[in-house]
């Protein structure tokens, strides 16, 4: 592996050079630690449920209340989005944090808006960071000039770019550093645990410190719950008994739709984040168990910058490695190396969960999640998407559109308009299914149109607990 990795590197550009070692320098040593681990990550008898005073109540923070000016509070954050993803599982070409979500407004402009919305309130300067992946880089860069009159300072970094390996002989398919032909797919993003030393790396981590910032909120761009928090920040700057906590990781209540979702647990007297990929086969139902796990990792995350730096200097960043196992197009099987960032919690001092409410988790990775943010079930203001109040019940609604509704094109012409969902709580569509403009949807709904049939919906519907089947029968539900 050492003589390969030698040899790729020796392909670089003088440009590239410094780069593509430390990326390579990384990658040796997630490749290191695979190589050495025994046996699994977690012995399950080992493992404890997280003490009371460790995950707190996100109510009883709120109670404690934002007091005086909250513009030296924003002064220390800054606020990093994990941009690297592609919008290609929703068929789109191009990083997901362009894809119009709501009002014609891109993930990124809501992001924009809600920080420039904040900046504009409290006087505040508060900076926003993308880091971005090799896949992202270019067109994010572009889109960035039409932000240039907002009020917010915007900077990029790349996250590593690591090589994939084959899954016989553990080497590296690359032939080279070019990201063309017949290395398009021999190089990859290994996760968003890659954070710490690529922002490390890009040098922005010291100047932040430099300006006298103390806190970064990272979370996933495409989580449009996760905006910046008064009441954590307040917490977080001054902690009740005087202890700052290096690592906050914002966790919620799990539901049924949830129990894949990493859980916080006690292991070895630290707190530590329990993914799904850890837990013996023997163990997964119980894992997923809601009332013995019950709540999951949101990704919104905020870290001490002084602790992200003393940990790089020291090397102490150990995560657990993720053996991500993928095809290619052209048919070859490959491993990717990857870490996620919350997995890092363990490294910290005085680490902490906040329960907080379901609203700061607003995932949308298909279009049924995109479903709910486009509809009347939430109202935009600046930048922030805020459940109406009309909704009886402050849950959200089940959706789960079937294949026919995967891409975003193929969404948006199967739907005249988006339905009305105030009071919806589970929706199905499968099959060649359309909705005319001004569809009311309530309670269960199943829509399933057989093999070769088609149902329209026709507009000016109103569907309560109705299963639509094959030949466009309506049964009461």
């Amino acid at each position: 592996m050492g003589k390969e990795l030698t040899r790729l590197l020796e392909t670089a550009s003088p440009s590239e050079q410094e780069q593509m070692k430390k990326d390579i320098e990384g990658f040796q040593k997630l490749f290191r630690s695979l190589l050495q681990r025994r046996g699994p990550s977690v012995e399950w008898e080992k493992i404890q449920k997280a003490p009371e005073d460790s995950i707190q109540s996100y109510d009883k923070i709120k109670a404690q209340g934002v007091l005086g000016d909250v513009t030296p509070l924003l002064s220390k954050l800054v606020v990093v989005k994990l941009n690297g993803g592609l919008g290609t599982s929703m068929g789109c070409k191009g990083p997901k944090s362009l894809i119009s979500v709501r009002n014609e407004n891109t993930f990124l402009d809501l992001t924009v808006l809600q920080i420039e919305h904040l900046n504009r309130t409290y006087g505040a300067d508060v900076p926003l960071v993308l880091m971005n992946s090799f896949n992202t880089d270019e067109d994010t860069k572009k889109i960035l000039q039409k932000y240039r009159q907002s009020r917010v300072k915007i900077h990029t970094f790349n996250q590593s770019r690591y090589p994939r390996i084959d899954k016989e002989s553990l080497l590296p398919i690359a032939k080279g550093l070019s990201l063309s032909g017949d290395n398009a797919e021999a190089w990859y993003p290994p996760g968003h645990g890659d954070i710490y030393a690529s922002f490390y790396n890009s040098g922005l981590l010291q100047t932040f410190l430099q300006e006298g910032k103390e806190y970064v909120f990272v979370s996933n761009i495409d989580n449009l719950g996760a905006t910046v928090d008064l009441n954590i920040l307040r917490h977080l700057l001054n902690p009740p008994n005087g202890r700052r906590c290096e690592f906050l990781m914002e966790v919620t209540d799990k539901t049924r739709a949830d129990v894949k979702g990493g859980t916080l647990i006690q292991y070895d007297g630290k707190l530590r984040l329990l993914e799904i990929a850890q837990v013996p086969k023997a163990h997964v139902d119980e894992f997923k168990s809601v009332t013995k796990f019950k709540i999951f990792n949101t990704n919104n995350l905020w870290i001490s910058l002084a602790a992200i730096e003393r940990l790089q200097k020291e090397n102490a960043i150990n995560m657990e490695i993720i053996l991500n196992p993928k095809t290619l197009d052209d048919g070859r099987n490959v491993i990717q190396l990857e870490t996620a960032v919350g997995a890092a919690i363990k490294c910290f001092e005085n680490a902490l969960g906040i329960n907080v409410p379901r609203s700061r988790f607003l995932p949308v990775k298909t279009t049924s999640d995109l479903m709910l943010v486009m509809s009347n079930l939430y109202s935009l203001n600046a930048g922030s998407l805020t459940m109406s109040d009309k909704r009886e019940f402050r849950t959200v609604p089940l959706v789960k559109l079937g294949s026919s509704f995967t891409k975003v094109q193929d969404y948006l012409k199967r739907l005249e308009s988006i339905p009305d969902i105030l009071e919806l709580d589970h929706l199905t569509v499968s099959g060649d299914v359309t909705f005319g403009k001004h569809v009311v949807l309530k309670g269960t709904v199943i829509i399933i149109a057989n093999h070769g049939d088609r149902i329209d919906i026709p507009p000016g519907a109103v569907l309560e607990n109705k299963i639509v089947s094959g030949n466009l029968r309506i049964l009461d539900h």
